[in-house]
């Protein structure tokens, strides 16, 4: 992921903890309802993130369900520490204890949570289906599993986009108003005008190590965009290997090649402390460089320069999961509906600066973004977003293509067609296996 504080504090440990989940994932397979769980109501347990503006939303949220369900109540408490809260999750699976709800449920580490047995499939509740459908529209069928059904609600997405600092682009003799970036090759140029003026020592500062979530925030945006919203797996295939991907590859090949982008790892906030331009980064940055950097955003770049409104980004969402060990699944159902409302996920809206997962996100909340219009183009971003394919061994699979990508784009290492092609073989045997 981006090298931020955010990135580091949500998922930098994310990578150590996956042969923990791979492991676990072992130990069982299956998962959904769990019979008369699903009609049991009473209290229940749920874990939400730890960063304070997720905090404070739940504690409002939980607060407004208990004031109308004395018996019926939620306990609420920020997810345990642990090297990554997929890490915790699993192991809570495992041992049988997981909270009925855990709001900051990874997409990527679905497949594996539900091969576990510890996800409830809420297709199994009656209007589980149309609830998903009616609130996220189109964007919920990216979150189904290969059964059709989903074990995953669908709650709010980061949709990244390109963070510029307006100072450097000016010192360059760019507009910092209007920046040329919608192209490759508009982009190349405003980058080596930056470079070279010595207005920035780098146009951009992907984090350029091996973590399999690092495409997200270079690679896949890009291909997203590239592609009017292709997954890196669709179909039970590769879909990296055709011109799309080989036209987005050689634009970051040129990147790193040019000097533009740097090989080595920053340890701080590149676009923050002013050693990079440019970062890729979601609404979430919007507080966070508020004071450090006088910056504008636009969409990522396409070869030809894609409009912003058909522009396509990765999500960077966190959905919510109900787990088995859930005794009152009915009453956690209820929660998770009252928790994903138009009325809470207004409160989300406000609370964070993250973006719910709604078809009618813009026009639902007009007040909102007249009132923040730095959110304004995240919330039209958000209507076209592509998430992590949910295919089996998932976090391999992002791994297997990290590798070469890093190998052969990023050091320039080898043939980037045949190393991207083998890759490529690969993830198609490990998405066929279960």
């Amino acid at each position: 992921m981006h090298s931020t504080a955010r990135t580091r504090r949500v998922l930098a440990a994310t990578a150590a903890s996956a042969a923990v989940i791979l492991a676990l994932g072992a130990c069982s397979s299956g998962g959904g309802a769990a019979g008369a769980a699903t009609t049991a109501h009473g209290p229940i347990t749920i874990w939400y993130s730890n960063n304070a503006t997720e905090i404070a939303w739940g504690k409002q949220m939980v607060t407004a369900w208990n004031a109308d369900h004395p018996n019926e109540t939620v306990t609420a408490q920020e997810i345990p520490a642990g090297k990554s809260s997929e890490e915790v999750i699993g192991a809570a699976i495992t041992a049988g204890n997981a909270p009925c709800l855990v709001y900051n449920t990874a997409p990527v580490a679905v497949p594996q949570f539900q091969k576990q047995g510890g996800l409830v499939d809420l297709s199994s509740f009656s209007d589980g289906d149309s609830y998903i459908k009616a609130r996220s529209g189109d964007t919920a069928t990216q979150y189904e599993s290969t059964d059709g059904k989903f074990y995953q609600m669908p709650w709010k997405s980061n949709p990244v986009m390109i963070f510029y600092n307006k100072d450097m682009f000016a010192k360059a003799g760019l507009d910092p108003e209007n920046p040329k970036l919608a192209t490759y090759d508009e982009f190349l140029t405003a980058s080596r005008a930056l470079v070279s003026s010595g207005a920035a020592a780098n146009a951009i500062y992907p984090s350029p190590t091996s973590e399999f979530y690092q495409s997200w925030f270079d690679f896949y945006p890009l291909y997203a965009a590239e592609t009017g919203g292709k997954q890196l797996v669709e179909d039970g295939k590769a879909t990296f290997t055709g011109d799309e991907g080989a036209k987005v590859a050689d634009f970051w090949k040129t990147m790193y090649t040019e000097g533009l982008a740097n090989k080595e790892l920053y340890q701080g906030d590149s676009f923050a402390d002013g050693k990079a331009a440019m970062s890729i980064v979601g609404p979430w940055a919007v507080p966070v460089y508020k004071d450090k950097v006088n910056w504008g955003a636009v969409p990522v770049p396409t070869s030809a320069g894609t409009s912003a409104d058909k522009t396509y980004t990765f999500s960077d969402a966190k959905n919510v999961g109900m787990y088995t060990a859930c005794k009152n699944q009915g009453t956690a159902w209820d929660v998770l509906k009252f928790s994903t409302s138009e009325a809470q996920d207004g409160q989300l809206l406000s609370l964070t600066g993250q973006m719910p997962i709604r078809s009618d996100l813009t026009t639902t909340y007009p007040d909102y973004f007249a009132a923040n219009p730095a959110y304004v183009a995240f919330g039209d971003q958000a209507a076209r977003t592509v998430e992590v394919p949910n295919v089996s061994n998932s976090v391999e699979v992002w791994q297997t293509f990290r590798d070469a990508y890093s190998k052969s784009v990023i050091f320039g290492q080898g043939d980037i067609a045949s190393t991207l092609g083998g890759a490529a073989d690969k993830i198609n045997t490990l998405v066929s296996s279960k």
